[in-house]
């Protein structure tokens, strides 16, 4: 072969998401059909090429490694530098993975590849109906590798060896199972299994058929799947609804529903385009949609007194052998078309309030009460880790991969985008951030960027502090990043902060406490990379206060490491302190003894033994302590509209309230339904909502009365901002919290605010509630290290 001795050379370092995704292979073949040569190798810090050949042609083939990357790969950084040829090398090869600081980051777990799909529906595939086919354009990553780089044997695949035929497809740089660490087939790879509660192996050809059968019988199915267990049933049998809410303590709470496809999906709910795409996304999440007019007639219990569901599509093989079994087996994917009856219940397979079950013995110690039969396998779970939830919102700016029909807006981040990095503007030093108390997430940040830990949930119990603690751990090898401060909430009784605050102790490095509502504002800064003072909204749950107090309703001055408390919500009373945030007929007792007309309770709430020993602590002013939450607010609505007095999971007054609103449609806001006033003592300016509940206390249409609470809020907060804008002049709002999960809360602040000339920006790609929060902190937290305030 004749080797043009004027060519050169150039060593590339490829930074991003370039590890299990083919990018070698795509690497290989470029750069053999363009005739250059070299080598690309993965190590920790990417995926390393060193390249020779013309400088033109070497031109185009740095430029095409970013556009014309594989589909799961994103590249985030292309260095270049110039190097001696190699006169000697006349072939281009993959090199075997190096060690090395890790600056790299694996990709997430994505749905089957239509690729995969097609043979997994081929009769005369040696792969036909084999539940755990994949190729490096999908499958598991992140829920099967202990550390980088992403190599077969750091996962938990390394026990499989693979048989003849899939090692020659594993070392082929033409396959597109070229290094796909997970190959397997049904000679050499993982198996699956069905299980009696009790731990003896049920009688069945087929785990897959005799699954099928079970849940047509109306039984409950735990169903392993790629980061923790689901609870399936057939979700048009009330029966088994009512089951498995009654087994798993979930009385009310929404359960999500998987359904075939597109076609199978619309049968059941209302879905634009956009919400079509998101749905077939590789990441394949839940998304939420609105019911169609049938759906509560068909499928009861699913997701009561809301107007939403949230769908999803099989991701994974074993979920398409499912809906591919009820189908008769169909050869070829042209089923695939056509809509299906089969819909099931697939919720997070947890006893009530513990983390998601991810290991074999630990399904059979903890879903043995629940589930019926247990459909599992012998590929470890190596992280566990949730669905993802998000809704589409036309409102929102669109990111580029999002379409045109909206931006997204995640309502809980984990499965399909953990541990994907959200970038920062600067540099900075590594921080590792552990969140607060419901919705736990974890954030540590890496030079430029900022890795999300998958959702945790709420730290109520040992096996949740466990799971927080084991996320932290494996955050910090996956990403081989030692922090160099820690960041936790600023209430001492948490466990996240406890355990922020003993490793910290341990790594001899600073914890940096971070108020809640500022952390709020802040990741929104983080998100939209906002390096400047804004107008901060937190309309929230609760967040301990600079004073001592729960804070919830707050107008903020905020400016990276700094801010300032500019307003708040009137205070409300919190009759039973933590318990009336649990049950909003006490909120309602609070407003009406505010209001002077207490005595009004005990015929309103006669039901309830211990409503004069609640009036009886309004009088007295003893264990009401007063919060300035709007959440709170929401539930006092609800508790006068006698849409909700007791809750059974986070939130759902709001949601009632927030539904009859919807479905009662566009309102005016109530004259005089607020007033903005400033307290002299304090120079803060508080936002009067006793008005708009004087007149729902007297309302009896709940629909009407719902939309004019939310009507007039929206207005209030709008005037409140907008007199913060002037007095300050500042023009860039943010809003953050809980309360902004609420679709009409959040649309309707954005159209007014923006129609006033303000630019509003919001959480989008981290959700806007407490499963952002820890972003925030590790945001302020670094402005502090940089600015040498702590």
């Amino acid at each position: 072969m004749f080797v043009d001795p004027s060519r050169v050379a150039r060593r590339l370092r490829v930074r991003g998401v370039v590890q299990g995704v083919g990018f070698r292979p795509f690497v290989y073949r470029f750069a053999t059909s363009l005739g250059l040569v070299g080598w690309v190798r993965n190590d920790g810090g990417g995926v390393e090429i060193e390249i020779q050949g013309s400088e033109p042609v070497l031109d185009a083939f740095t430029q095409c490694l970013a556009t014309e990357a594989p589909p799961l790969a994103r590249v985030d950084a292309i260095e270049p530098e110039v190097i001696p040829p190699d006169l000697s090398r006349k072939d281009f090869a993959i090199l075997p993975s190096v060690e090395g600081a890790v600056a790299t980051a694996i990709g997430p777990d994505v749905a089957v590849c239509p690729s995969c799909l097609s043979e997994l529906c081929d009769p005369d595939d040696r792969r036909w109906r084999y539940p755990f086919i994949n190729c490096t354009h999908c499958g598991p990553r992140y829920t099967i590798t202990r550390t980088l780089p992403y190599d077969r044997a750091r996962t938990s695949m390394a026990g499989f060896a693979q048989c003849p035929g899939c090692e020659a497809e594993y070392r082929h740089p033409g396959d597109r199972r070229f290094h796909a660490e997970p190959n397997a087939c049904p000679a050499c790879g993982p198996q699956l299994s069905l299980f009696e509660p009790h731990g003896v192996r049920a009688l069945a050809r087929d785990p897959v058929a005799e699954t099928l059968r079970r849940l047509k019988l109306g039984e409950i199915v735990a169903i392993k799947g790629l980061g923790g267990f689901h609870l399936a049933c057939d979700a048009s049998r009330a029966e088994s609804v009512a089951r498995l809410r009654a087994r798993k303590q979930r009385p009310h709470k929404p359960l999500a529903l998987m359904c075939a496809n597109v076609p199978s999906a619309a049968q059941w709910a209302r879905l634009s385009a956009a919400e079509a795409a998101s749905l077939e996304s590789p990441e394949r999440p839940i998304v939420l949609l609105g019911k169609q007019s049938s759906f509560d007639g068909a499928l009861p219990g699913v997701a009561p007194g809301l107007d939403e569901v949230g769908v999803m599509l099989p991701y994974t093989p074993l979920h398409y052998l499912l809906f591919h079994e009820a189908a008769g087996r169909p050869a070829g994917t042209g089923w695939l078309a056509d809509a299906h009856p089969l819909v099931l219940v697939m919720t997070s397979a947890n006893p009530h309030g513990e983390p998601l079950v991810q290991g074999n013995d630990e399904a059979f110690e903890r879903l043995g009460e629940i589930a019926d039969v247990l459909l599992m396998h012998d590929r470890d779970i190596v992280v566990r880790c949730d669905d993802s939830v998000l809704r589409v919102r036309p409102d929102l700016p669109a990111g580029p991969w999002e379409g045109n029909g909206g931006g997204i807006q995640f309502q809980r981040r984990a499965r399909g985008f953990t541990p994907l990095s959200l970038p920062l503007p600067d540099d900075g030093p590594a921080v590792l951030a552990f969140g607060a108390h419901f919705k736990a997430t974890l954030c540590l940040t890496r030079g430029r960027e900022a890795f999300l830990s998958q959702h945790i949930g709420g730290l109520d119990n040992p096996a949740a502090c466990t799971a927080l603690d084991e996320a932290a751990e494996h955050l910090q090898t996956i990403l081989s990043v030692r922090p160099a401060a820690l960041a936790h909430d600023a209430h001492p009784d948490y466990y996240s902060t406890r355990a922020a605050l003993a490793l910290a102790e341990r790594l001899e490095i600073p914890a940096i406490p971070v108020q809640h509502h500022h952390a709020h504002i802040a990741a929104v800064c983080a998100e939209h990379r906002l390096d400047e003072p804004v107008l901060g909204l937190a309309a929230d749950g609760v967040g301990l206060g600079t004073d001592g107090m729960p804070w919830g309703g707050e107008l903020l001055y905020v400016d990276g490491a700094a801010f300032r408390r500019l307003g708040h919500l009137s205070p409300l009373p919190l009759p039973g302190g933590d318990r009336a945030a649990r049950e909003p007929w006490r909120m309602a007792c609070g407003v009406l003894h505010a209001l002077g007309r207490g005595e009004e309770a005990i015929a309103r709430f006669a039901s309830r033994p211990n409503v004069e020993q609640v009036l009886g602590m309004l009088l007295r002013g003893t264990r009401c302590p007063p919060t300035t939450s709007l959440g709170r607010w929401f539930d006092a609505a609800a508790g006068l509209l006698g849409v909700c007095e007791d809750m059974t999971y986070e939130g759902q007054a709001g949601m009632l309230l927030e539904t009859l609103a919807h479905r009662f449609g566009a309102c005016l806001p109530l004259p005089g339904g607020y007033h903005i006033d400033t307290r002299a003592e304090t120079g803060l300016s508080v936002l009067n909502l006793y008005p708009l509940l004087m007149q729902l206390v007297d309302e009896n249409d709940a629909a009407r009365g719902a939309a004019h609470f939310h009507a007039t809020l929206i207005e209030a907060l709008t005037q409140w901002v907008d007199d913060a804008a002037h007095v300050t002049g500042i023009r860039s709002v943010v809003l953050a919290g809980g309360c902004l999960h609420n679709r009409l809360l959040s649309a309707g602040l954005r159209h007014r605010l923006q129609a006033r000339g303000l630019a509003v920006f919001e959480a989008q790609h981290v959700p806007p509630g407490d499963g952002g929060l820890a972003l925030g902190q590790a945001w302020v937290a670094r402005a502090s290290l940089r600015q040498g305030v702590i």
